[in-house]
């Protein structure tokens, strides 16, 4: 049940990456505004993670899985119908909120049922059916959009949706949450959504001066959200979990900067393949499959390998191997060829599986029992607060160098300087990740 849950939220976020130049092209849409295509679930996913986790806590992880698997379907049946670009963000969000509560609840259920030395390879299979959507999401999108058209990608998900929800409901029995019940912080999760909003409207207002003060408005609220955290009887994180575990805080530093360094990738490499190489978006989606393919292989044996070797040199050495893949990736230029491009990503493909496991299991192994749920969605937070960042700084990018202008294969150039400043900035994350894996310490992830 949370291997597939796991699978069906990356195809639905990915598969709609390789439609962007389609759908774009139907709704009239310009370079910014698709931009907010997969910037929006990154809203979403922030907003609800934590609240995710701490309602799975207290009311039960199976049945917010469940919520979530539902909000993400009927939000993708709804965006099949879009007849703009803002319907089609909405109902964008609306899935960021419904992968929010799967993402926040899948590794919590796993380490709830099983035991401490056999943690590794679940959570690593969780991990491979992560990447496995990813690796099949270009493809499947690219192949979808091409024969059916864009609105069909965004039912990719459904038929599994209906064996989740059936594994759910009369197979997978009992439920998991913390025994105290504790209440929900509303005023917290409040906080925490409108310093997600003014975060990403001021890095997409940027240079201007309603965007700096828009910045330094997050900045203050992001203050506020964890004075009030720290002060709340029944907090949606308790603050103190970074201070207590050396092992936790650097282990979720690290996971935030190596997930700043790769989410723009797949929306950027899709206009690169399609507007600058002129491939198709079949095409395109099966050159992007190298990465994501390589991630699911790796995942599962890096999991068993953390069961026994520090997350500190297993992950470490996946870092690396992700900043060699990104600078093969930063030699492109206006014709290169589709093999060299698969063999970049699977570079990226091997260090980020070799990441990951370990990485999630260091955090989850750090927590208590009784905070799984906040200890999942935590984890998951910093991935999307990374995604977010590393997105919110390549709209940027789109501003500057390519702006306001409809896409098409005349803007080549600025496309392609545009991936290029984004795989500085991927390689300047991945290498403060390298610092902050380091620096978690010799303690094994048991």
């Amino acid at each position: 049940m949370v291997c597939l849950g796991a699978f069906i939220a990356p195809l639905g976020m990915a598969s709609v990456n390789v439609a962007i130049p389609a759908l774009a092209q139907e709704l009239s849409a310009s370079g910014i505004l698709v931009s907010w295509v997969p910037t929006a679930v990154l809203v979403a996913n922030i907003i609800c993670m934590l609240p995710a986790g701490k309602l799975a806590d207290n009311w039960g992880r199976k049945r917010v899985f469940q919520l979530g698997i539902v909000i993400n379907a009927l939000a993708g049946i709804s965006a099949y119908f879009a007849s703009g670009m803002w319907w089609l963000l909405a109902m964008r969000f609306m899935q960021g909120m419904g992968a929010a509560m799967i993402f926040a609840t899948s590794m919590a259920i796993l380490i709830s049922v099983f035991p401490v030395h056999r943690r590794g390879l679940p959570l690593g299979l969780n991990a491979a059916c992560v990447y496995l959507g990813l690796t099949l999401a270009p493809a499947l999108g690219g192949w979808v959009t091409h024969y059916l058209g864009w609105r069909f990608v965004f039912l990719l998900p459904l038929p599994l949706v209906s064996i989740v929800l059936v594994l759910s409901f009369f197979y997978v029995k009992g439920e998991w949450r913390n025994a105290k019940g504790e209440r929900f912080d509303w005023r917290g999760a409040l906080l925490l959504a409108t310093w997600a909003i003014t975060l990403v409207f001021g890095f997409t207002s940027l240079p201007s001066p309603v965007g700096f003060f828009t910045l330094c408005a997050s900045c203050l609220l992001f203050a506020g959200f964890v004075w009030g955290q720290l002060n709340s009887k029944a907090p949606l994180i308790r603050v103190q979990m970074f201070s207590e575990s050396r092992l936790f805080s650097m282990s979720l530093a690290a996971a935030l900067f190596m997930y700043a360094s790769s989410y723009p990738l797949g929306f950027l490499l899709s206009l690169y393949l399609q507007y600058v190489l002129g491939l198709s978006a079949a095409d395109a989606g099966q050159i992007m499959l190298s990465q994501a393919l390589a991630m699911a292989v790796v995942a599962p044996f890096a999991g068993k390998l953390a069961d026994f070797f520090p997350a500190r040199i297993l992950s470490s050495v996946g870092c690396g191997l992700t900043l060699a893949g990104f600078f093969l990736l930063h030699q492109l230029q206006l014709s290169t060829t589709g093999f060299y491009i698969s063999v970049a990503l699977g570079l990226v493909g091997v260090g980020f599986g070799l990441f990951s496991s370990p990485n999630n299991l260091a955090v989850m192994q750090a927590a208590h029992p009784s905070e799984t749920g906040v200890a999942s969605a935590t984890l998951n937070l910093a991935r999307v607060s990374g995604n977010l960042v590393g997105m919110s700084l390549v709209n940027l990018l789109v501003y500057s160098l390519i702006g306001d202008r409809p896409l098409t294969g005349a803007l080549a150039e600025p496309i392609l300087a545009t991936f290029l400043h984004a795989l500085e900035l991927s390689m300047s994350f991945v290498a403060l990740a390298v610092i902050f894996s380091l620096l978690r310490g010799k303690a094994c992830a048991r």
